[in-house]
């Protein structure tokens, strides 16, 4: 068994399926937490709709899809804030491909393709209970810092500086 991970367009079944099921995760993990009930599937197909992940494209951007052993598994993105900085978003790994180093090459390979767009900075959003996303920042070397946006469900802000690709 093994990860390939490889851009994906934005609208394809595959990337649909995708956001999906982590926007359906994150949005019940949060309506759980703070109101006991799950999202209203009304919201989250109007949700789905308002953010299609269009800004995911070349040349500001990139969808990027982990499969193991050929199925799709997750994926991460990455958009260009400014020439200089990009961000790092929609990190998912199905429940049960977790805990096999996948989640660390999504990471990776999202580094990789905003150098490629010519960041050489890397930040992200977060919330307190996605506490294996933050541990996972914080080995891969982020650190948190202030505030870069006012994404009313963000608690955590993180950043990296992108050191240059380094070829094995």
């Amino acid at each position: 068994m093994s990860w390939t991970i490889a851009p994906e367009p934005f609208d394809s079944p595959v990337a649909a399926a995708l956001w999906r099921a982590y926007y359906t995760e994150v949005s019940d993990r949060w309506y759980l937490l703070y109101e006991s009930r799950r999202t209203d599937p009304d919201e989250l197909e109007r949700e789905i709709a308002a953010h299609t992940g269009a800004e995911l494209t070349p040349p500001t951007g990139r969808l990027l899809v982990a499969r193991y052993d050929g199925e799709p598994a997750g994926c991460s993105g990455v958009r260009l804030l400014e020439p200089d900085t990009a961000e790092l978003t929609r990190v998912f790994l199905h429940e049960g491909m977790r805990g096999r180093g996948g989640a660390a090459l999504l990471v990776r390979a999202a580094e990789d393709a905003a150098r490629a767009l010519g960041a050489t900075r890397m930040v992200l959003d977060t919330r307190s209970d996605l506490v294996a996303a933050r541990a996972l920042y914080a080995r891969l070397g982020y650190e948190e810092t202030e505030p870069y946006n006012d994404n009313e469900y963000a608690e955590h802000w993180f950043r990296k500086e992108l050191a240059a690709s380094q070829v094995s």
